[in-house]
């Protein structure tokens, strides 16, 4: 059986770019021909992947296009922030007539298109290039029912009250500001909003879909899923990332201080993502709850710039580090998260619910303590508290002030011996292994997916 060549569209944001990428590794691992659709800046991200499979990984570079409301320069939603998602989406589906032109000049172009579920338009793409696309979806299952609900129902916007979705298994509602930012953000007859809705509906209509999740943890939604589609290619790929490398030097400082002890799980991470701000009276409060907990931990706190200060975010306390020295450890630049939550003695993490975060955290067997703020993050935390039991929530809100005391008193509770949701979490983490291993669900449906790739090589013949 010849090997296929597989075109790879991700999109450039961190939280949905890294978990494509851990499943382009695991294609190429099986002798699959990549090329990955990328735009330069963003080209330093592909570096590990591309030199760990120099001989089946491609680039197919091109420009970012140009939009009235993307700053010049700008290829990265980091650089731009969550409201960079509508104008990001638009703009990347200019790139469709060089793609066009790439394919149809290739020797042996590609039999199928795999694409980050942000880029649903590229139906458009794969109608005209005559290949089936696959829908990559770096997100949890439950997020995604709710999510395709919103979308085939953007009029529950006009809803004040809690919103009831019925259909879906455990019939969960939310209050409306805790759906999906980039739903919310949705605009009846906006020509970019449309374009977007009609993009995430497209999503439906592609021949397969992917998640980086797994059965044990979401079988009634991926069976839901399932049944809306009418076709059983949903693939459960994940928990993915158990590969990726990380600059672990930077981060030795952080993993030497944290040999030191020895109790194990009994220090607690708190990060909220690399480039995540807390206003100054949340940084306050956040300090206070730790420092009243007694509790050891690593602090994740980058540091915000003069702009960034005039507009209210926050620097750690004055004082703050001192009086928790020898127990707490404040990091103000970048921290090898994954190291951290796997290493011996790290026991919570003090979270935002971003799914990256979510599967390193259940991988590591850690306790989550929720604050959940924007996009998937609200739908995450319902899922790891109310469904599976391995998290707790602290706050809620980009804005909420947590209470100190109640921070510092869920903290101890769930940190201190064996907390039910620790127990939970530790089952949850063998499961997790489980699922990648040899023979487990999520490497059986890996070689699966890699099946019906092989396939789709052979039919293009």
């Amino acid at each position: 059986m010849s090997k296929p060549h597989i075109l790879v569209f991700p999109y450039p944001a961190q939280g949905h770019i890294l978990a494509l990428l851990d499943l382009t590794h695991h294609l190429a691992l099986a002798g699959i021909t990549i090329t990955i659709v990328i735009t330069p800046k963003n080209l330093p991200i592909l570096n590990p992947l591309l030199s760990s499979h120099p001989n089946n990984i491609q680039t197919l570079v091109l420009p970012f296009p140009p939009h009235p409301e993307i700053p010049a320069g700008a290829e990265h939603i980091r650089e731009v922030g969550n409201t960079g998602n509508y104008p990001f989406i638009n703009a990347l589906s200019k790139l469709q007539p060089q793609i066009i032109h790439w394919f149809t000049t290739h020797p042996k172009p590609p039999a199928a298109l795999i694409h980050d579920f942000f880029l649903g338009w590229t139906h458009q793409l794969a109608a005209q290039l005559n290949i089936p696309r696959i829908a990559f979806y770096g997100v949890a299952a439950f997020f995604t029912t709710v999510f395709r609900r919103c979308w085939h129902n953007p009029n529950i916007l006009t809803n004040n009250s809690d919103i009831l979705f019925h259909g879906i298994p455990g019939q969960p509602s939310f209050k409306r500001g805790h759906l999906p930012s980039v739903f919310l953000r949705y605009r009846e007859s906006e020509p970019d909003s449309e374009f977007v809705k009609e993009s995430f509906l497209s999503n439906d209509g592609a021949w397969a879909c992917v998640f980086n999740t797994f059965r044990r943890l979401e079988s009634p939604y991926l069976d839901h899923i399932r049944a809306e589609l009418g076709h059983s290619r949903v693939y459960a790929v994940g928990p993915l990332g158990s590969n990726r490398s990380e600059n672990s030097s930077t981060g030795s400082e952080v993993l030497n201080w944290l040999d030191a002890f020895e109790e194990e799980g009994s220090v607690l991470y708190v990060c909220f993502g690399s480039q995540k701000l807390l206003k100054k009276k949340q940084m306050e409060a956040l300090a206070m709850g730790l420092e009243r907990s007694q509790t050891r931990f690593v602090w994740v706190a980058p540091t915000p710039n003069k702009e960034q200060l005039e507009q209210g975010y926050g620097l750690v306390p004055d004082g703050f580090v001192d009086r928790v020295s020898g127990r707490g450890m404040v990091v103000t630049g970048w921290a090898p998260q994954v190291a951290i939550l796997r290493h011996r003695v790290v026991g919570g993490f003090v979270s935002h619910c971003g799914w990256n975060s979510v599967m390193e955290a259940i991988v590591s067997g850690v306790v989550i303590m929720g604050w959940p703020m924007e996009a998937d993050q609200f739908l995450n935390a319902r899922l790891l508290v109310e469904e599976i039991g391995v998290a707790v929530r602290v706050c809620e809100g980009a804005d909420s002030v947590p209470d100190p005391n109640e921070l510092s008193r869920v903290v101890k509770r769930v940190m201190s011996g064996e907390s039910p949701e620790k127990r939970r979490a530790k089952l949850m983490r063998e499961e997790s292994v489980r699922a990648v291993s040899e023979g487990g669900d999520s490497s059986m449906e890996v070689d699966q997916l890699v099946q019906a790739l092989l396939q789709l090589g052979e039919n293009k013949l």
